[in-house]
C-alpha cells in the first residue's frame, strides 16, 4: 500500500465525522451572532408628534403607567396549572390549586388577567430567563458572548432598570446569580442544583418576600420559586406533592395581593411548561404552553376578557414591561407590546391612539434591531429582510398622515377611527412576521440532527486491530486534561494563558485564540500527534516475552540473529505493511474517539430535556466535538510526519544498498 493515499483515507474518514458533528450542532446548538448595542433615552425613539406634552419624570421613550413591579417566576408552572374551571368535581392534582387567579379576574376583570405564555425552545431555564429579559430567542452559543461566565452581555432589562437608577431586588434561584452579576440593589440566592429539595428555595423567599415588599425600597422586586419545578422532576405533575406545591404558591400570591400599592404592576409567570414525566428543555407542546397573569390595584384593560384566553409569546413581556416601567425597549428585541396594557380609563379613540404609540415606538426599536443585524450576520434571508422593510415603511408614512389629520380636532370622524384600528393592525403584521423570520433562523430545534448523527456513528465498521494499547493512550490524554486542571465548561477555560510571555496586551486575537486552544486542548495535541509511537507497542511487548523465553545458553550468534528479527525493522523492510499498519491504527484511533464522541451525542439527546443540559452536557458536548476535530487533524500530521521520516529512510536505504 502506497503511503499518501493513506493520509488521504483518513482525512475522508475524518471529514464523515465533522459532517456528522456539523449536522448534529446545527440542529442541538443553535447559533446566533449578539450585538454589543445598548438602548437608551437619548435614542430617536420618540412619542408621536401629537403628543406636544413632554414625558412625565422617570419616564423614557413613553410615559410611565407605574413605578413598581413584582414579576414572579413560579418555575415550570403550566397553563393547566394556573387555569381554573369549577366545573370540575375531581380535579387532578394539578388542577384548581391557583383559585386566587381566577378570583381576581372575575372579580376584576379589567384589572386581572389569564394569558397562554408561549416560551421558544429550547425550554430549559437559563435560556428561557434569557429570552424573559432580553426580549430576542436565546440560543446556546451566542457569538460575541464572553465564555469566561454565564453572564448576559446583551442588552436586556435589569440592566435598562439599572442604567435608569430603578432598585432591582432579586431572591430565588441562583442561576440568576451568574446571569446578572452585580445587577442587584439587594438579592437572596438560594441553590437550586438539587432537583430533590422542593423547599429550601421557596421557604427562602417566603422569609424575604413581604417584609421587602412592606419596606418599599425596591423599583422591581423578583421572586424565582423552584419548588413546582423540583416537584415534577421529583415525582411528575400528577402526585399529591404537586397539589400540595401549587397551594402553597396560591397562598403566597393571595398574601402578596394584599401587601401591594395601586402604583404596583403584578406579573406571575412560568418559564416553561412540563411534560406528563415532569421533563422540560425541548418543543413539545406541554413544554412550552405556561402562563402568564397580569394584575394591578388600578384598571389595566379598556375591557372584559376574551372567552378563551390570548396565547402570547413570552419575548412580548419584555418591550411591555419596559415601557409600563419608562425605560427603553432592549436592543435586541424582537417582541410584541401587549398594547392591551396600555388602553388607560379613556374613550376608544384615546385608548387606540395610545396603543398606536407603543405600537410605532416597538416596530422602530425592533427595525432598527434588524438593520443593525443585518449588517454583521448574513443568517436572515435577504428577501424577507427587504419585505419587512417595506412592510414598516408604508405602515410608518401612513401613521405620520394619519397623526396629522388627528392632531387638532376634538371628534375623530368614524372614517379617520376605523383607519386607527387598520394601522395598529399593520404594525401588528410586521412585528409577528420579522419575529417569525428570526424564529426560523435562529430557533430550529431538532434533535433528529442526533439521532442521525447517532446511526450514522454506529454503523461504522469495527477494526481487527488490538484495543487496550489505543484505548489506554486515549484514556491517558483525557486524564492529562483534567490533571493539568482543565474542565468542559466554558468558566474553566484558562484565558490567562492568552498573555504568557508577553507583557503587552495583543494587537489582535488571533494569537491569543491560538494560546487559549493549545493550553486547552494540550492533552488532545500531544497524545494525538504520538499515536504513531504505538507502532512500536507490539515490538515492545515481543521483545519483552521473547528475552524470557530465551535458553540461558544461547550462543551470541543465535542471540543477534533473533533481534535482527524482532523490533520495528522489521516495518522498514516491508514497507507495504508499514502503511497498512498506520491505516489501522488511525481508523482505530478515529474510531475509538468517535465512540467517546458518540456516548456524548446520547447524552445529550437522551438528557436534552435534564435541568442541567445548558449548563453541563451541551458544553461538555462542545468540547468533545472540539477535542475531537483537533485530535484528528493531529492525527493527519502526526502519520504524515512518520511517513515523511520513513521516506527518508528508505532513502538512505536504497543509497547503502549501492554503495
Amino acid at each position: 500500500m502506497q503511503r499518501w493515499p493513506v493520509v488521504l483515507f483518513l482525512a475522508w474518514v475524518c471529514l464523515l465525522f465533522f459532517a456528522g458533528i456539523g449536522l448534529f450542532m446545527s440542529g442541538f446548538l443553535l447559533t446566533r451572532i449578539e450585538l454589543a448595542s445598548s438602548s437608551s433615552c437619548s435614542d430617536p425613539l420618540v412619542p408621536p408628534p401629537w403628543e406636544r406634552q413632554s414625558l412625565p419624570p422617570g419616564s423614557c421613550w413613553a410615559p410611565q403607567r407605574f413605578s413598581k413591579a413584582v414579576l414572579i417566576i413560579i418555575d415550570a408552572l403550566h397553563f393547566e396549572f394556573a387555569r381554573f374551571d369549577p366545573a370540575k368535581v375531581s380535579p387532578l392534582p394539578y388542577e384548581n390549586k391557583l383559585g386566587v387567579l381566577y378570583q381576581l379576574a372575575t372579580s376584576q376583570p379589567r384589572h386581572a388577567r389569564l394569558y397562554r405564555f408561549r416560551a421558544d425552545p429550547p425550554t430549559a431555564t437559563m435560556q428561557r430567563i434569557k429570552g424573559l429579559t432580553t426580549g430576542s430567542l436565546p440560543t446556546f452559543i451566542d457569538v460575541g458572548s464572553n465564555f469566561a461566565s454565564y453572564a448576559i452581555q446583551e442588552d436586556n432589562l435589569l440592566a435598562q432598570l439599572v442604567q435608569n437608577g430603578r432598585r432591582v431586588v432579586f431572591m430565588g434561584d441562583d442561576t440568576w446569580e451568574g446571569l446578572f452579576p452585580k445587577k442587584f440593589f439587594r438579592s437572596y440566592f438560594f441553590p437550586s442544583f438539587n432537583v430533590k429539595d422542593l423547599h429550601t428555595v421557596d421557604d427562602g423567599i417566603l422569609q424575604h418576600l413581604y417584609p421587602t415588599v412592606d419596606s418599599g425600597e425596591w423599583d422591581v422586586l423578583i421572586a424565582h420559586f423552584l419548588g413546582v419545578d423540583h416537584c415534577g422532576h421529583k415525582h411528575g405533575p400528577d402526585h399529591p406533592e404537586m397539589a400540595k406545591k401549587l397551594t402553597q404558591m396560591n397562598e403566597m400570591l393571595r398574601s402578596l395581593v394584599d401587601h401591594l400599592g395601586n402604583d404596583t404592576l403584578l406579573l406571575v409567570a412560568g418559564d416553561h411548561g412540563m411534560t406528563e414525566t415532569g421533563d422540560h428543555g425541548g418543543d413539545s407542546e406541554k413544554e412550552v404552553n405556561a402562563a402568564l397573569f397580569v394584575y394591578s390595584r388600578t384598571p389595566l384593560f379598556g375591557s372584559g376578557p376574551p372567552e378563551e384566553p390570548e396565547t402570547i409569546p413570552q419575548v412580548n413581556l419584555v418591550p411591555t414591561v419596559a415601557l409600563l416601567l419608562g425605560v427603553p425597549i432592549p436592543y435586541s428585541n424582537i417582541g410584541e407590546v401587549m398594547a392591551e396594557l396600555f388602553s388607560g380609563d379613556g374613550d376608544t379613540v384615546s385608548a387606540a391612539l395610545q396603543q398606536l404609540s407603543v405600537y410605532h415606538i416597538n416596530a422602530k426599536q425592533v427595525d432598527r434591531f434588524l438593520q443593525s443585524y443585518s449588517l454583521v450576520a448574513q443568517d436572515l434571508p435577504a428577501e424577507q429582510l427587504q419585505h419587512l422593510q417595506e412592510l414598516f415603511s408604508s405602515a410608518v408614512e401612513e401613521h405620520t398622515q394619519l397623526l396629522a389629520q388627528v392632531q387638532g380636532t376634538m371628534l375623530v370622524p368614524p372614517e379617520l377611527e376605523s383607519r386607527l384600528g387598520g394601522l395598529i393592525g399593520r404594525f401588528q403584521r410586521y412585528l409577528r412576521e420579522a419575529r417569525a423570520v428570526c424564529t426560523q433562523s435562529w430557533a430550529r430545534f431538532h434533535p433528529l440532527a442526533g439521532r442521525i448523527l447517532t446511526l450514522f456513528l454506529s454503523q461504522l465498521p469495527p477494526f481487527s486491530v488490538p484495543w487496550y494499547a489505543v484505548i489506554s493512550w486515549i484514556l491517558a490524554a483525557s486524564q492529562f486534561f483534567y490533571s493539568t486542571g482543565h474542565q468542559p465548561i466554558f468558566p474553566a477555560i484558562h484565558w490567562n494563558a492568552a498573555f504568557v510571555g508577553f507583557h503587552l496586551d495583543h494587537s489582535t486575537n488571533f494569537l491569543p485564540a491560538v494560546l487559549v486552544g493549545a493550553n486547552t486542548f494540550a492533552s488532545h495535541i500531544l497524545f494525538a500527534v504520538g499515536c504513531p509511537l504505538l507502532l512500536l507497542w507490539p515490538f515492545v511487548c515481543e521483545m519483552s516475552s521473547s528475552q524470557k523465553k530465551k535458553p540461558k545458553k544461547e550462543s551470541r550468534e543465535e542471540l543477534q540473529e533473533v533481534e535482527e528479527h524482532m523490533m520495528e525493522m522489521r516495518l522498514r523492510e516491508s514497507p507495504e505493511k508499514f502503511s497498512t499498519a498506520l491505516l489501522r491504527l488511525g481508523l482505530k484511533y478515529l474510531f475509538v474517539l468517535g465512540a467517546q464522541l458518540l456516548a456524548c451525542v446520547c447524552a445529550a439527546m437522551i438528557l436534552r430535556r435534564h435541568l442541567m443540559v445548558w449548563k453541563v452536557f451541551a458544553p461538555k458536548f462542545l468540547f468533545e466535538s472540539l477535542g475531537f476535530v483537533v485530535s484528528s487533524i493531529c492525527l493527519l500530521l502526526g502519520i504524515s510526519l512518520v511517513m515523511r521520516v520513513d521516506c527518508a529512510v528508505s532513502t538512505w536505504f536504497s543509497q547503502l544498498r549501492l554503495r
